[in-house]
């Protein structure tokens, strides 16, 4: 069961894929289309990216640092309603220590094997410019 945001880590992540990385030959690395979003990137609602610091205008493309209880990532920071507050969503296209999957869950559905990888509590912080 995955960990509820509490005081420590806030905010509830949610991982997916982002529309330029859909059949876009992410494996390979050898489309286009992936240099429109060549790292992780995290969406973060204006609220919770004023609680940290990073400001609606500054906040888009700054990089922010995304801490859980398993580990860290540093991505650009997309500050934007689409996401509701108290949620960040992260693209999980990249590897090693670009890897949003890294910051989730070890544990498995007992019968399917399947990753708990959509959700985890975390906190967000603001990195210099």
């Amino acid at each position: 069961m995955p960990a509820s945001p509490d005081a420590q880590y806030p905010l509830l992540l949610t991982t997916g894929r982002v529309l330029v990385h859909w059949h876009a030959g992410e494996m390979t690395r050898r489309s286009a289309a992936l240099a429109l979003c060549p790292g992780p990137e995290v969406e973060i609602h204006p609220s919770d990216a004023r609680r940290i610091g990073l400001a609606d205008g500054d906040g888009n493309g700054a990089e922010l640092r995304l801490v859980s209880r398993r580990g860290e990532l540093r991505a650009r920071a997309w500050v934007t309603e689409r996401v509701p507050e108290g949620v960040v969503f992260g693209n999980f296209h990249f590897p090693a220590e670009g890897n949003v999957n890294n910051l989730t869950l070890l544990a498995v559905d007992p019968v399917a094997k399947i990753p708990e990888y959509k959700v985890c509590a975390v906190r967000a912080e603001a990195l210099p410019a």
